[in-house]
């Protein structure tokens, strides 16, 4: 079973559910993205292709937060040397597919790459280093891999946890500030001229997505338990002829 943490409680797969049908009927006329055919999904289940297409659609949300945050906050992608932004977001959209992270802050891993990122004392681009240590951290959590086969085993624990880490990704993004009291990094607004909580709904369907992958990884061991079980009970004895 997954634990609660902290303050934090476990979000259902029906509420899940529902809080991402909730974010689709946002979107007028919009439809489910699936995937063409490729010959390695012979080797995927129904359950390996549903992980696979929430980590490639909370892959594609870091993606969209890396442009916003960019487009928000041009200082950051001109601390990097590009020229203009479009660059920046394609280098930025590409490392996040590989977990690379600031040359600058090699060594260091998820957790520890957020964490810098929010740092006030941090001189480097903040927008690649804060999006870039969230992929390698969603990443790691599913063992260090975007796509899933029959052979592969997830820890549902870990997922769990990485739904939380980016609830506290989220929190840190919305109060850290500067020596001056500035925020440093512009996401979510609020106020008389203009509002804009896009941020926060994708870190909502990130979560959702990280939230439901959890629990079904809960249930599907849970079922394979069952079903041993309800085998011996019946005495389902195997054809012969």
């Amino acid at each position: 079973m997954i634990r609660r943490i902290g303050g934090f409680y476990r979000v259902t797969a029906l509420v899940s559910c529902m809080v991402l049908a909730g974010c689709a009927t946002t979107q007028p006329g919009a439809r489910p993205a699936g995937e063409a055919m490729t010959f390695d999904q012979l080797a995927q289940t129904d359950f390996n292709r549903t992980v696979t297409m929430a980590m490639r659609d909370n892959l594609d949300s870091l993606g969209r937060l890396l442009e916003k945050l960019y487009r928000r906050n041009p200082a950051e992608w001109r601390k990097a040397g590009f020229v203009d932004i479009q660059r920046a977001i394609a280098q930025g959209r590409a490392h996040i597919q590989t977990k690379q992270v600031p040359a600058e802050l090699e060594g260091l891993q998820d957790i520890e790459v957020i964490s810098v990122a929010m740092d006030p004392d941090y001189t480097g681009d903040r927008v690649a280093a804060y999006i870039l240590g969230l992929s390698d951290m969603l990443i790691s959590a599913h063992g260090g891999k975007t796509r899933f086969y029959v052979s592969d085993s997830i820890d549902a624990q870990k997922v769990f946890n990485a739904a939380r880490n980016l609830e506290i990704a989220a929190w840190m993004l919305a109060s850290r500030r500067d020596a001056q009291g500035h925020p440093l990094l512009l996401s979510n607004e609020i106020g008389d001229g203009a509002t804009n909580l896009s941020f926060e709904r994708e870190f909502g369907r990130m979560i959702s997505r990280l939230d439901l992958v959890a629990e079904l990884l809960d249930e599907n061991l849970r079922r394979i338990g069952i079903n041993y079980l309800q085998g011996l009970l019946f005495f389902n004895f195997l054809p012969v002829r």
